[in-house]
């Protein structure tokens, strides 16, 4: 039944009885069939992580697990999304990533549905049914075949985020820039964004690099500090400040760089990530240009030994840190902040303005960042600097009304941004509550533009 010695154990122990009353179990790699002995937990078990291994069918009876919320599967070879899912009373969250998904029928598609992750796939078509889960809040669709989305998804008016990066959409629907809910979009990768973004599309080889200490790691890889060796540099090349500034003008200097520079270095995990295409994130960071509130991209990693893909970044001092922790499976989209933090009037005010600039430099150049997030900004921890990192889910808006109508998409993002840090504030601040009120109101064209934002701000 499986290959892997740690599934083998929890197997014998569940065999045993030895795991009655379990509300979570992870048998992922090895699997080669469904363990019927689950049933035995069928009043208990809330979250199952079946993956990696090489499963391709669900009993017709899963049903029986009626506790069961959370069911994570990816990394089995499945062409078939199971319908047994759909009966399953109490589940919400599924996760089928990188399966060879090539069928999603209807009757899949459990009554609850909040969370749908059906990334890397083969995917061409969605059914009615997906827009009929009035519960849908995160949906995420990157690397599939999908060439158009039902109509029934212009009801789901509880989507919050949405991942549609490297299908084959040739135009948005119309209806998708007046979702009441949505903060969070992509759709990086596909043919609707023509052809690459003009950027300083600096290669760095990689014996220009000292790597050090791992600083941090996301869903699409790992960040490490580094030595940049930088003696063959072009004299007088402008290159992008260390540290975030306070001012609006641009993180440059027009000295000749100097060798041993400290970096940070994104190494990027595979090929595809949750949010789209490697390629796509650093063409859109170098693209975004320098800003003192963006961390900002130096350049792309070439001939590593093993041929991986990697972004060289500005170094942050080292006591910043990111404002929250991501979303949980409790809180599905809204992330998850430390117990007890709070914040004085004069932070909340310092990081909200330096956010929003930020994302109106990229709506100015273009670009919707499409996964603002406090997991995404980082901040000095005391006087409220920051800056918003992670192009993982940046995006190119077309022009004209098409384009103001989903920046407004993410004025709703940077609104409930500032009504997590006015929660955590204890000093009234009304001018600023009825900012976040007016940039989450679900009519979006009554939300001010970022530009306007910033203006209220000042």
């Amino acid at each position: 039944m499986t290959t892997n010695a740690g599934t083998a154990r929890q197997l014998d122990a569940l065999g045993r009885g030895d795991l009655g009353g379990i509300r979570e179990l992870r048998l992922s790699g090895g699997l080669t069939e469904f363990p019927r002995d689950l049933f035995g937990l069928a009043d208990s078990l809330e979250i199952l992580d079946l993956g990696a291994g090489s499963l391709n069918r669900l009993p017709d009876d899963l049903g029986r697990l009626t506790k069961l919320r959370v069911l994570f599967c990816s990394g089995n070879p499945f062409d078939r999304l199971p319908p047994a899912l759909g009966d399953c009373p109490a589940l919400s969250q599924i996760g089928f990533r990188g399966c060879g998904l090539r069928e999603v029928p209807g009757e899949a598609l459990p009554p609850l549905l909040r969370w749908l992750t059906l990334t890397d796939n083969r995917i061409a078509r969605l059914p009615d049914a997906i827009g009929q889960r009035r519960g849908l809040q995160k949906l995420m669709l990157s690397g599939n075949r999908l060439t158009a989305l039902p109509e029934s998804l212009a009801d789901a008016a509880h989507l919050e985020l949405l991942r549609l990066s490297a299908n084959a959409l040739d135009a948005l629907p119309a209806w998708l820039a007046a979702l009441p809910s949505l903060a969070w979009p992509t759709w990086a990768g596909n043919p609707l964004e023509g052809g690459p973004l003009p950027a300083d599309d600096r290669r760095i080889p990689w014996s220009d690099l000292a790597v050090g200490e791992r600083l941090g790691e996301g869903a699409s890889g790992q960040v490490f500090a580094a030595l940049w060796k930088r003696d063959g540099i072009e004299a007088g090349k402008s290159v992008t400040s260390n540290k975030p500034s306070t001012s609006n003008k641009p993180a440059t200097s027009n000295k000749p760089a100097t060798p041993n520079t400290p970096v940070a270095l994104k190494m990027f995990k595979g090929a595809m990530t949750s949010d789209g295409l490697p390629d796509r994130e650093m063409e859109a960071c170098l693209a975004a240009g320098p800003h003192p509130n963006l961390t900002g991209g130096l350049g792309r990693l070439v001939d590593h030994p093993e041929g991986a893909q990697g972004l060289i970044m500005p170094r942050l001092p080292g006591d910043w840190r990111v404002l929250s922790g991501p979303p949980s499976l409790e809180s599905c989209s809204r992330d998850v902040y430390e117990p007890g933090l709070s914040f004085d009037k004069e932070v909340v005010r310092a990081i909200a303005r330096s956010i929003a600039t930020a994302a109106c430099h990229l709506h100015a150049g273009g670009l919707l960042h499409g996964d603002l997030y406090a997991h995404n900004v980082l901040w000095d921890g005391t006087m409220g600097e920051a800056v918003l990192s992670d192009f993982g889910a940046a995006c190119r808006l077309p022009p004209g009304d098409a384009g103001a109508s989903l920046r407004r998409i993410e004025v709703r993002a940077w609104g409930i941004l500032l009504g997590e840090l006015l929660a955590r504030c204890s000093a009234p601040l009304p001018d600023l509550v009825a900012l976040a009120e007016a940039c989450t109101q679900p009519e979006v064209m009554r939300r001010p533009l970022m530009a306007e934002v910033v203006m209220a701000l000042a």
